[in-house]
């Protein structure tokens, strides 16, 4: 494909997550050595308004030859003109399910490369459906979920893997994933898309049985049954009770769906557990226990139009609200990773970032997927499709998130 005008534009750069992801990419481009062959990256701020955007670049100190591109997630012609002018584009305007198809589209038709934020399992399993094959015959790479979910979990699964590989000669057919901590705020994004969820699972079962199914992700394969516990349990291994984590229905979909897009080297029968520990002794065990209760209720109340109504009006924050700074930079969490070979072969891994787990982090790491698939990964080693960061850019992307994002993934011993 020729080189296009631009290698990276942000769309909805002037939300919460898409201003920052742009400060990223400023700070990246200033800190770029183009002495050591270091290219400067050519980029783009993208929105609605021009006005706001010229605004944005002026908060945020960008240089005034940064171009501006206005465009209209519905309006097909602003979104094809845009796409035509990018290698990727890095888009943060959710929720997805009700304004992505339109720009993925796009895409699709142009060849140009996509990221997201998207953790919205229904929709993407859709966009799978309708979107993949026309992506292999056009190029464009589309790569959901380059966020927190589900980029720790899914790369820290493939680095594991890769360590099992290479030590034992197999791979591990069970992983584990506890989330040993996690501080963090919510934006009015998040909130957003919470809400189109569960608005859509009323309005569809079938979103209530694409949430609930592992699989979702890869059609045409069904691989054994995983685990679901939605109780309190308590955890021999490190001694401490646990509960169900939130984001498991996102993060277990796609890391299956990696497995199946690389041709299943953790094999067909690769089984993957995510839950978030609680802590030791009985405060641990009434911490897990009333976390394993509101989880309940919340998936009990996801049908109730009543609690829809009052969620929206009472609790979460508006689209565009998000945690300060220095919430963001209190904001930290911490996985750990292990596994089992069939030959009883142990691993385990640590996967570290300090930084607020849903805006801080989720902002680089999404800015370093696009910048991966910029230059590191060709198409001849990643061809068009809908991918996910785990399959598309895998272990070429850890360099980038742990010497420039400040993440840490590191094996145990």
């Amino acid at each position: 494909m020729a080189r296009r005008p631009l290698d990276i534009v942000v769309f909805g750069a002037t939300g919460f997550t898409g201003r920052l992801v742009a400060e990223y990419l400023r700070d990246a481009n200033a800190k770029a050595d183009i002495s050591a062959g270091e290219p400067e990256l050519r980029w783009a701020l993208a929105g609605r308004s021009e006005a706001r955007l010229a605004e944005l670049r002026r908060r945020i100190d960008a240089p005034d030859g940064l171009p501006l591109i206005a465009a209209d997630a519905n309006d097909p012609a602003s979104l094809r003109a845009l796409v035509r002018r990018a290698s990727v584009v890095l888009s943060t305007v959710g929720p997805y399910q009700l304004h992505g198809e339109p720009l993925l589209q796009a895409c699709v038709d142009e060849g140009t490369d996509y990221v997201d934020l998207c953790g919205e399992p229904a929709w993407m399993a859709r966009m799978i459906a309708r979107h993949h094959e026309a992506a292999r015959h056009s190029g464009a790479r589309i790569v959901f979920s380059c966020g927190f979910d589900s980029v720790p979990f899914d790369l820290g699964v493939a680095f594991l893997q890769h360590a099992a590989l290479v030590r034992y000669g197999g791979p591990l057919q069970q992983v584990k994933c506890h989330v040993l901590k996690m501080k963090g705020g919510v934006s009015g994004g998040t909130a957003a898309s919470l809400l189109a969820t569960i608005e859509a699972m009323q309005r569809d079962p079938s979103d209530v049985q694409a949430m609930a199914d592992p699989f979702a992700l890869t059609p045409g394969f069904t691989g054994p049954p995983q685990p679901d516990t939605p109780d309190a349990r308590f955890e021999p291994e490190t001694r401490s009770w646990s509960a169900p984590f939130a984001l498991a229905q996102i993060n277990t979909k796609n890391i299956h769906r990696s497995n199946a897009l690389l041709g299943h080297p953790w094999g067909a029968d690769f089984v993957y557990e995510e839950r978030r520990l609680m802590g030791p002794g009985m405060e641990g065990e009434l911490r897990a226990r009333a976390a394993a209760r509101t989880a309940r209720l919340q998936n009990a109340a996801l049908g109730f139009a009543p609690t829809r109504a009052l969620i929206r009006c009472f609790v979460l924050p508006q689209p565009g609200q998000g945690p300060s700074s220095q919430e963001r930079e209190r904001g930290r969490y911490a996985l750990r990773l292990s596994g089992t070979t069939r030959n009883g072969f142990r691993m385990s891994a640590r996967v570290e970032h300090d930084r607020d787990p849903g805006y801080g982090s989720t902002s680089r790491i999404v800015a370093e997927c696009a910048l991966s698939l910029v230059y590191d990964v060709p198409r001849s080693v990643t061809p068009g499709g809908v991918w996910t960061a785990g399959a598309a850019m895998g272990l070429a992307l850890l360099p980038r998130l742990q010497q420039r994002a400040g993440m840490r993934f590191t094996l145990e011993e």
